[in-house]
């Protein structure tokens, strides 16, 4: 699973609001020749995005390679279970990325178009988006 190495804060404010702008950066297909982007606003856990690359390395084999444009550095906290209110925030327990709209999310060569096409929507299954199968122009 992807997180981060060390983080400057170890808790961050929850933002108020989620679903703001298209995304600006890494809205093109660079490193491969198929890619799948994002059609929501959402955000995506580390365990999701390998669940995600595992569908992918199955469909590659050892002809094709794959490229994860996404990083999950936003430490996301929980409180314990039966745990009164009060007593501060809760300690962190996952990170995930926050995805907006137009974002590459995974980009694919070495394969043929159908099967590239195939395996990008069944990854896609795996995560809390919709996304669309995109090529390099």
């Amino acid at each position: 699973m992807l997180l981060p190495k060390k983080v400057k804060h170890r808790k961050w404010h929850k933002p108020r609001r989620r679903d703001k702008g298209i995304a600006t950066r890494t809205n093109e297909v660079s490193f491969g020749s198929f890619g799948l982007k994002s059609m929501d606003h959402v955000w995506v856990t580390s365990r999701q995005i390998e669940a995600a690359r595992r569908v992918l390395t199955r469909y590659v084999r050892r002809g094709g390679k794959i490229w994860i444009r996404i990083f999950p550095d936003r430490p996301m906290t929980k409180k314990g279970n039966e745990v009164p209110m009060g007593g501060g925030k809760g300690s962190p327990d996952h990170y995930v990325c926050t995805v907006k709209p137009g974002t590459v999310i995974f980009e694919m060569e070495g394969i043929a178009e159908d099967k590239a096409r195939e395996a990008l929507l069944d990854a896609c299954q795996k995560l809390p988006l919709s996304g669309k199968v995109v090529t390099r122009s």
